[in-house]
């Protein structure tokens, strides 16, 4: 790996002291944006409604646990160098084929319902055109900017998201003034009748999708080449991932507090229902921000995919098609045969954006939603096994492999994923 040594000699050192290591934040941004969807929103928010803030402790212990997974991810990148699908590779060709298919299938999935996500909150600012439409307009939009932009930019305008879901979702949750004596109960761990099910899906589901494989390519993007990054790498990990604790817990107070024993609609419909709520109760001025943080939400998971998960794609084609016997390739190889202008790259943003605009022509698309969740729960479980492997083998040098405490939390997140794989299955059946 002599040439990824000598690409790290001439990359710009870490940045040192507080102020300048938080201008490098990016990576972590990106995660944030990216992580939480809508769906995830209206998953928070029915837990509130039906709970109130008793399963607050969860979104905290889930918000360890995504930090201990990317950390692992990113850790991987920056010691071992290779990436995650040449270590992936090591582990053997059936790693390759899982991937493949899976992102595949899923990527036709979630391109449809990333499109109709962002186009609900539209449609209901500008009912003139219909969500199907909007979903389009989204998907192009998407496609433009993520299709003739770099990374720089695309982090740019997640961060300019971040900040508008920062004040409309948190602001939302003042608005409807939390009880704060019941909101520090909620930090102690307490597991009602039928809540176990929700705990889990708190923990294990927010926020913690494929795009979670992608942190370590966007660490790469940022210029992060050498183990003299990890503490760089941990900061802009954990600012990412509090980020989304902020916004999982602002959907709890604002499910506790103004829909607490209402039946909430199930997709990212009830998030329109709330917004009809909240416009009952304090007056159509607090619809709209809310819409628009919706469409921020919503919006960012979209283009944090189609750049995030298209350069884990090219990887995979890109590693692929090396012979068994190949040696491992540098980073430069990478760039030049899996970054933003490989073929592979441009070929699965095509694909998640054109041919899943068919399915917004379905009538009743809610076999999509169902298989979105199953697809969504057996990637994260694959992606702790595999880390536990990765990082335990010397693949990594020996001081920068998993200690106890993060050997454990990788271990809860595996059995914990799994159980949540199981039970979309049994469900779908």
């Amino acid at each position: 790996m002599s040439s990824e040594v000598s690409h790290s000699e001439v990359t710009a050192p870490p940045p040192v002291g507080w102020r300048a290591r938080l201008r490098q934040v990016g990576p972590g941004i990106m995660a944030a944006a990216t992580g939480v969807g809508a769906g995830d929103l209206v998953a928070t928010m029915v837990a509130g409604a039906r709970f109130g803030y008793v399963l607050l402790w969860a979104v905290i212990v889930g918000t360890i646990f995504k930090i201990v997974l990317a950390e692992a991810v990113g850790r991987w990148h920056l010691t071992s160098g290779r990436t995650l699908l040449a270590g992936w590779r090591t582990l053997g060709r059936w790693v390759l084929v899982y991937f493949g298919v899976y992102a595949v299938i899923w990527g036709f999935v979630y391109g449809a319902t990333a499109m109709s996500a962002s186009g609900l909150p539209l449609n209901a600012l500008f009912p003139e055109i219909s969500v199907r439409y909007w979903a389009i307009l989204c998907g192009l939009l998407g496609f433009v900017l993520v299709w003739f932009s770099r990374y720089a930019l695309i982090e740019k305008v997640m961060t300019v998201f971040v900040g508008v879901m920062f004040v409309t979702v948190v602001g939302t949750a003042i608005l409807v003034a939390p009880n704060l004596l019941e909101v520090g109960k909620g930090f102690v761990p307490r597991l009602p009748d039928g809540s176990f099910v929700y705990v889990l899906g708190l923990i294990g589901g927010v926020g913690g999708t494929i795009t979670m494989a992608a942190y370590g390519y966007w660490t790469m993007a940022k210029g992060w080449r050498s183990a003299r990054w990890l503490s760089m790498m941990r900061l802009d990990n954990a600012v990412g991932y509090v980020t989304t604790g902020i916004f999982v817990v602002a959907m709890l107070i604002v499910g506790s507090e103004i829909l607490l024993g209402e039946k909430i609609v199930g997709g990212d419909k009830g998030l329109l229902m709330l917004g009809d709520t909240l416009a009952a109760d304090y007056g159509q001025w607090a619809r709209i921000p809310f819409l628009i943080g919706f469409f921020a939400v919503a919006f960012s998971s979209l283009v944090g995919v189609w750049n995030g998960v298209s350069l884990l794609f090219a990887d995979w084609w890109r590693t692929w098609r090396l012979p068994a016997s190949a040696p491992e390739e540098s980073f430069e190889d990478y760039e030049r045969k899996a970054g933003l202008r490989s073929t592979a790259y441009r070929g699965y943003v095509l694909w998640l954006t054109f041919p899943p605009m068919a399915l917004l022509f379905l009538d009743r698309p809610f076999q999509l939603t169902v298989t979105y969740g199953v697809l969504g729960a057996l990637f994260m479980p694959f992606l702790a096994g595999t880390l536990l492997v990765l990082l335990n083998s010397r693949r990594v040098p020996a001081e920068y492999r998993s200690r106890w405490l993060s050997n454990g939390l990788l271990t809860i997140c595996l059995i914990m994923f799994a159980y949540l794989a199981v039970n979309e299955i049994v469900e779908l059946f």
